[in-house]
């Protein structure tokens, strides 16, 4: 998946949302597809269309979503096996669907088909049943106005030659009904610093601001993931 895609996020709260009783499945699978297209699962037997897949995993027992924001060196969310988790690291992203005693991990991937059908492709592999190392929704709010203030500290005196105005567009379309108000904040936090993170811009800075820059904005990125991470699961504290 392009980096910029949110798509296993919308994915998460707006299942959980749905298997919690905040919204209907068509209104769940709606929002998903006005994000990236068609979505569709591949199975054994051929594609089928996620809205009955995931109708199929309620049947089966699913009791929540989980998300997974891995890079290299740092699998957030992800507990294995090995399979999944380069896939999930590849693609930057993957949902986990939870059931007692057993999960199934969620990877999407783009389904582009001839010149005009562009939507999402997800694949299904085994996911370990063991909970990953998350922070609560406090821990990563406060990670984050740490991170966000060191960031701030050092990037003062690197910014470098003017470029011209960027504006940092947020493409995260929020967290679904049902989530608490300071996960929706949290949330709304992290999608704007995710916009900043993707213009960041290293052009005509010194190797030495580069590196300062450089190594704030990798310690940004982690409390971002892990905030969004965090307020994407604190629909669990309500039920």
């Amino acid at each position: 998946m392009h980096p910029d895609s949110q798509i296993s996020a919308t994915l998460v709260c707006w299942g959980n949302a749905w298997l919690t009783g905040q919204v209907g499945l068509d209104e769940a699978a709606d929002r998903v597809e006005r994000q990236a297209g068609p979505q569709l699962v591949a199975g054994e037997t051929g594609d089928e269309p996620l809205r009955g897949f995931l109708a199929d995993l309620r049947v089966e027992g699913m009791r929540s979503l989980r998300l997974a924001l891995p890079v290299a060196g740092d699998p957030l969310g992800l507990t294995g096996p090995p399979s999944f988790n380069s896939a999930a690291i590849e693609a930057g992203q993957a949902a986990i669907a939870v059931f007692p005693g057993r999960c199934l991990g969620l990877v999407p991937a783009r389904d582009r088909r001839g010149s005009s059908y562009a939507g999402v492709r997800w694949s299904v592999l085994a996911a370990s049943v063991n909970i990953p190392d998350i922070p609560s929704l406090a821990e990563a709010e406060h990670a984050l106005t740490m991170a966000m203030r060191d960031a701030t500290d050092a990037l003062t005196g690197v910014a470098g030659p003017a470029q011209g105005h960027r504006r940092a567009q947020t493409l995260d379309d929020g967290l679904a009904p049902g989530y608490p108000a300071r996960a929706h904040r949290v949330a709304a936090l992290a999608a704007r610093l995710t916009a900043v993170l993707r213009i960041a811009d290293e052009r005509g800075l010194t190797s030495g601001q580069v590196a300062v820059r450089s190594q704030a904005l990798r310690a940004l990125d982690r409390a971002v993931r892990r905030a969004r991470v965090a307020a994407h699961h604190a629909i669990s504290e309500l039920v």
